[in-house]
């Protein structure tokens, strides 16, 4: 018989990486309010200055997730940085015709 992973109960992750092309964000499975809670305890609330940001891979996405992905890409706006973003078709739609002042 196996053994339960550690991480069996998550679903989602939110993690930095450093990446040849510089920091990335990435997201990946269904990230809910407890898996960028965990992100934000490790990291902290301010947005990290990335190259990239990696939702590819994301099958769902809490208001909190989405939140963060837009904080990250409203600060590096803000700072006149390009960011890179792979976006799952379900973060193509979350994003389609978003701003700033949506929010």
């Amino acid at each position: 018989m196996t053994q339960p992973s550690a991480n069996a109960d998550v679903r989602g992750v939110v993690r930095l990486f450093n990446t040849a092309g510089g920091r990335v964000l990435c997201l990946a499975g269904e990230v809910d309010g407890a898996a960028v809670d965990s992100f934000l305890q490790r990291y902290g609330r301010e947005p990290a200055r990335v190259e990239g940001i990696d939702t590819g891979s994301v099958t769902s996405m809490s208001a909190p997730a989405l939140d963060l992905v837009l904080d990250h890409l409203d600060a590096a706006e803000l700072a006149g940085r390009p960011v890179t973003v792979r976006r799952s078709p379900l973060v193509e739609r979350l994003l389609a015709g978003r701003t700033s002042a949506d929010r």
